[in-house]
């Protein structure tokens, strides 16, 4: 019979395999971006959210905060990385009235950060205060990240399109709160339960919005130019505009 320790390393893993294909989702739409030289009408938000949430796992899992939590720190630690490159990106392509907003919650967020480690390693000094501590903080901030598409749920449900709700995101988001939830579940840890239940949830949300919304949701046209035959009267030659569905 399998143990609790191994069932929640097993878990562990998957969990680690779906959150990194999570976070590699939302590459399709930085390519897009990349090709447009144009973030258009997407939002930075979710991947700010994202940035400081790595940032409070990875010190939540730390030995000198909550021990045994290296599978926690391995994800958010790639996943603190790959976010740092789509903010990257978005802040390339951006206006600069973006750009502005973007330096001062990522000014905000450092400052956050410095106040959360220099705070909690001075004033706890057991790991039951500490993980209490910044568990608290992950649980605030795990549930504004995987609440920070609701910005995009509410344009979905006004414009009736999910263009700027990609799918593949939706659904691994789904299942990522529910890997993550079943993980803390076997040995029960309340601030990893909190967040990805809500996770969980929210992508849920998204995937019955997207079932509804999809077939609603304008389809983009491309002019294409297709040349004419030459007219051997007057030896010129034309274009014709032909418009296609993709």
């Amino acid at each position: 019979m399998v143990s609790a320790d191994a069932a929640r390393n097993i878990v562990g893993i998957i969990g680690n395999v779906i959150s990194f294909g999570l976070f590699l989702s939302p590459t399709p739409t930085f390519w897009r971006i990349c090709k447009a030289k144009d973030v258009e009408e997407f939002k930075p938000d979710p991947y700010l959210a994202t940035l400081l949430n790595c940032m409070l796992w990875v010190f939540y899992g730390l030995p000198i905060v909550h021990p045994n939590s290296i599978l926690v720190v391995t994800i958010n630690g790639i996943g603190l990385v790959i976010e740092g490159i789509y903010l990257i990106i978005f802040f390339i392509y951006s206006t600069n009235n973006k750009r502005l907003k973007m330096l001062a919650v990522l000014g905000a967020e450092a400052a956050f950060m410095v106040a959360v480690v220099v705070g909690v390693l001075l004033g706890a000094h057991t790991h039951e205060k500490r993980s209490m501590i910044v568990g608290i903080l992950c649980v605030i901030f795990g549930s504004i990240m995987y609440a920070s598409p609701l910005t995009i749920m509410g344009k979905v449900i006004r414009t009736k399109s999910v263009e700027y709700m990609p799918f593949f995101l939706s659904l691994v988001n789904f299942l990522n709160g529910c890997c993550w939830t079943a993980y803390a579940l076997i040995k029960f840890d309340l601030y990893v339960t909190i967040p990805n239940g809500l996770g969980a949830f929210f992508g849920l949300i998204q995937l019955i919005l997207y079932a509804c919304y999809y077939k609603s949701t304008p389809k983009k046209e491309k002019s294409v130019e297709l040349p004419t035959a030459v007219n051997n009267n007057t030896g010129g030659s034309g274009n014709v505009s032909v418009t296609v569905e993709r």
